[in-house]
Order: structure tokens, then sequence, then C-alpha cells
């Protein structure tokens, strides 16, 4: 679209404008009654005013034709038929031009002789799209006067008033609030009528307004959505940075509140443990515990188990006690241990009375869960002697003497199971299960090392053949007389205990003892199953601390004098 033929207003002409999208077009050109584009004459299509055919803004100046002529010329460059003319003559009246409007003292044309002459129609069935709505155009002389009645639009202005400012008193004016719909209810904006013309301007100026409404709303919105985007944008940034740079998130002090039990899985990660002790209220934060952990050199050897521990500590402290043994709630059966110094570690470890988980051992021994070949001796001392598994267990505050020795029970009868004993019983000359354990257990408290447990299973069987006639299938381990005096004593009267007679003192019985001495580990079993077949019959411990075994009498005599010797010096005799 040209600037020119603009109005003072903001809107553009309107298309059906004799003067729209006029360019290089003077008045002194108009008063010289030449075609307003300096060449052909301008085309009008009333039909489709959108599409306006623009030419250069200077031809060279062809001759003067009257409206009849111009009709003609422009029929026959587009080759129609020529046609009879409807309303050929018009009045001479209507002919005549319409007083034109002075302007600094030049005649201004209008463009109403344009409009008449384009009103002129030809053969409407020739040349003519049959699908274009067509719009009815009156007669020359019945053509309205587009520039007097109140809502056209305002009469066309020089070329060089065109782009004048409005005046300001017309800003002044409020536009009538006039609904963008037509006074018919359909809302034609054709721009046939005065109706239609002022209708539209209303509908434009109204829109105008809505414009600018909606061009603040629009404003504010896009006002929030900035701040929006640049507060989230700064919180995130924020919360990076505090998550990247900021120490991590910790209590301070030893904790508050009663002590709790938490128990922290095997097989647990630093992090794990953290997400454990976070959950429970015991630290701050995970970051804050794995920090701690990896600046405490035993940070990583944080065993499983129930550890007590109070809310809100500091992540050092967490750690500090997790890494202390003695502060971890379970109770540890050594390889060995007899029975009764694990029923005093139970009843300490929950604050029982002494002698409490003894009773219910013996109460009920035959409701933990004792395999059915264990138990049947009339000489046991204690029928879960060997059957309380030599491992760690945790202890919760649900835990219960019952609970505890029943999982032990469970561990040593699952672990039997396991090396099948049963079965194997018979190939070591053994009459029953419970022999094996007790085997087991005699290994286990006179081996110092894990080296003397196959050797002194060897020992064992050797002694119990019925071709011993050193020991007369006498075992002779002072294990069993300290087992029955309760005692670890080593300087015992030798007197004394080969003239006590008990099932379990084997300086009196031959065999094997009537039940196991204590709690064989795993090693001390599979040693009993795996004997070394060396041929040893003897052994000593010279120093305390290592084990000499020997085949003969002769040698292990020579070694037990030696022995006692030493024993004297040591006490000064």
């Amino acid at each position: 679209m040209t600037e020119y033929g603009r109005g003072r207003g903001s809107e553009p002409w309107h298309p059906e404008d004799p003067l729209y999208g006029d360019q290089g077009w003077t008045a002194h050109q108009t008063q010289q009654g030449q075609p307003p584009y300096g060449g052909d004459p301008q085309q009008q299509y009333p039909q489709e005013p959108q599409y306006q055919q623009q030419y250069p803004a200077q031809y060279p100046q062809q001759p003067q034709y009257t409206e009849q002529q111009q009709y003609q010329q422009y029929a026959e460059q587009q080759g129609y038929a020529q046609q009879p003319q409807v309303q050929q003559q018009a009045h001479p009246q209507q002919q005549a031009h319409p007083q034109q409007p002075v302007y600094d003292g030049q005649v201004w044309d209008t463009g109403q002789g344009q409009y008449v002459a384009a009103a002129v129609q030809a053969d409407p069935y020739v040349a003519a799209d049959p699908y274009a709505q067509q719009t009815v155009v009156a007669y020359p002389g019945e053509a309205p006067d587009l520039y007097s009645t109140p809502e056209a639009y305002p009469p066309p202005q020089p070329p060089d008033r065109r782009h004048l400012e409005p005046d300001p008193a017309d800003l002044l004016e409020e536009e009538p609030e006039t609904s963008s719909l037509a006074d018919d209810g359909r809302g034609s904006d054709d721009g046939d009528g005065p109706g239609g013309r002022g209708g539209r301007r209303a509908g434009r100026s109204k829109g105008g307004k809505g414009k600018k409404q909606r061009s603040g709303a629009a404003c504010l919105i896009a006002a929030l959505v900035i701040v929006g985007v640049v507060g989230g944008g700064g919180y995130y940034g924020y919360t990076y940075l505090k998550d990247r740079f900021a120490p991590a998130e910790d209590f301070a002090g030893e904790g508050v509140g009663e002590t709790i039990d938490v128990e922290i899985p095997k097989d647990s990660s630093l992090a794990t443990m953290g997400n454990i002790l976070k959950k429970h209220g015991i630290v701050a934060s995970v970051e804050a515990f794995t920090t701690a952990a990896d600046l405490n050199p035993k940070g990583k050897s944080i065993q499983a188990g129930v550890y007590p521990l109070k809310k809100k500590m500091s992540a050092a402290a967490a750690v500090k006690l997790m890494t202390d043994p003695t502060k971890l709630n379970v109770i540890t059966v050594p390889e060995g241990k007899r029975n009764t110094e694990v029923y005093k570690a139970i009843d300490k470890r929950l604050d029982k009375p002494e002698g409490t988980t003894e009773e219910i051992a013996k109460r009920e021994g035959k409701n933990l869960g004792l395999p059915a070949w264990a138990g049947n001796n009339k000489n046991l001392i204690d029928p879960l002697e060997g059957f309380l598994f030599p491992a760690r267990y945790d202890v919760s505050k649900d835990s219960t003497p019952e609970s505890l020795l029943k999982q032990m029970v469970k561990n040593a009868t699952d672990k039997y199971t396991e090396l099948g004993i049963e079965g194997k019983a018979k190939e070591l000359g053994l009459e029953n299960p419970l022999q094996v354990v007790t085997v087991a257990s005699l290994v286990n408290a006179e081996g110092k090392n894990h080296e003397d447990f196959r050797k002194m299973a060897e020992v064992v069987y050797n002694r119990m053949k019925k071709t011993n006639d050193v020991t007369n299938q006498r075992l002779e381990f002072d294990s069993t007389y300290n087992y029955i005096k309760g005692t670890s004593d080593l300087n015992f009267s030798m007197k004394e205990a080969r003239a006590l007679d008990h099932p379990y003192n084997t300086h009196f019985i031959r065999g094997l003892p009537a039940g196991p001495i204590g709690n064989p580990g795993a090693e001390a079993l599979t040693a009993t199953l795996n004997p070394d077949h060396g041929g040893w019959m003897f052994f000593v411990s010279v120093d305390g601390k290592t084990t000499t075994f020997t085949q003969t009498y002769e040698e292990h005599q020579r070694l037990a004098d030696e022995f006692q010797e030493r024993q004297k010096q040591k006490n000064g005799g």
C-alpha cells in the first residue's frame, strides 16, 4: 500500500476511494484534466475493490479521452466483444461534475467524475468471474456523495498536506462508542453506504482502543513472565551454588532426647547409612555424614548392626560412635565360647538379672529349635552346648533372651546341615552327629590357632582307636576338666583330675565326653571333618602361644618336662 491517499487520521483511505493508491499526482495535473496516473486511465473494479492495480508514477502524457472513449479503449485492449451499452446516455446534469473544492487557490478534483465513469458497466457476463461476489453499483446519476455525508471520509487533501500532523482539536474529540455490528445486526462492513462505512470506522476505532488495552495486558503478562523466569532462575541458581559450594547441613553436639536403636543392614554403603540416619532424625544430611566418615580414619570400617544413637547428633559424633565396636548394640559369640559365658552376655546386653537367660535355656531347651539328634544324652550338662553358633547378633528393643537363643540355635543347625555332619559321622568312626560337634569343640578348645585344628583333630581320632595302648583310648584333655570346674586354669593337680569320675572328664573316662564343651566355629568344624592324617598322638604348648605335635610319647614327655621347668621358674620355684 502506498502512503498517498491517507487522511488526517490514523485510518487509510477506503479501497473504494477513487484516489486510493494514487502516486505522483498533483493538483495542477487534475486541473488540466489529465488522468491521475499520467497515462492509461485508472482502472476501477467496484466488484473487488481490494485488488487495485497500481502503475508507475510517471508515464508520457496521452491524448485526452472522453469517458465513453476511455471505456471503449479499455474494452478493445482486453479483447472484449462490443456489447450494447446500458444507460449510454446520462442526463446532462448527471454528467456534470459536482463543484470542486478549492485549496490554496487551486481547484481540487475530488474524483467524483472518475467514480461516475467507472460505474458504467459492460456486459456482466463477459470475462467475469462467475464465482466472485459482485457489488451492486449505482448508475452515474445515482452515485452517492462520498464526501458530503457526516459519516463519510473527509475530502482528499493535496499531496503536500497529506502528511501533516492531525489537528489537536480532532484528537480531543471522543469518537462514539459504536458497535462493530451494523444496525441490521449482520455486522456488515462492505462500506456501500454511510451506515456501513460509519459502522466500520466505529468498529475500527473501538478495536483500536481494545488493542491498546490488550497491548497493556500483554505487556503486564510479559513482565510477569520475565519476573518469573528471572526469579526462578535466580532461585535455582542459588540452590545450585548452595549445594555446590555451601557446607552440608549438620547438627551440633552429641544429640538430644532418648536413645534409639538404628539398624544398619549388611553391605550398606556410607550413603545408604547416611540416608537411614537422616530418616531417623539422627543426622541433618547425608552429605554431612559421608563427609565426616571420609575424614575419620575408621569411617569406612563401620560395620552392619544395631547402634544406640540419639537424635540431632552431629555427623562427626555419629561416625565416632559407630566406629567404636563397644558401642555396637550386638552380642558377639566368639569361636569356642562356652554357653555359660554367652548367657551372661545376653543378660548384660538386655539389662536382665544375672541367671535369667541360663534359666530360660534349661527350661525351654527343647523348644528352641534343636535338631532331633541333639539333647538325647542324659549325661549332658547343657543340651544347648555346641548350638549357640559363634557369630554376631544384632540386638534391638524387641530382642528377648528367647529370641536370641532361637536365632543362635538356628544358625548352628543350618551350618551343621550345610556341612552334612549326619552323613559324615560314620565315615569318621563316630556314633552320631553330636559326637562330630563334640570333637569340633575339643579341637577349638585345645588348638591355639587355625593351623593347629587339623592336627588336633588327628590327635583325637588316633587316641580313640582301640589300638591305642599308650593312653588306653583316653584323650586326657585338660580342657574337659576345666569345663567341669567352670575354669580355664592350666595349673591343676593331675592326680585330682585323674581321680575325678565325671562323664566329661577325659582324664578318667575313655573316648569322648558326654557332649560338647563349647561352641565350635566353622574352621574347627571343617578341620574335624578333614583331619591332617599325620599320625599325631601328642601335643604340648611350650610357650603358651604355639603348639608342638609329636607321634611318640617319648618326644612328648621331653617337651612336657621342659614346660614344667619353665613354669617353676615363672612362679619363682
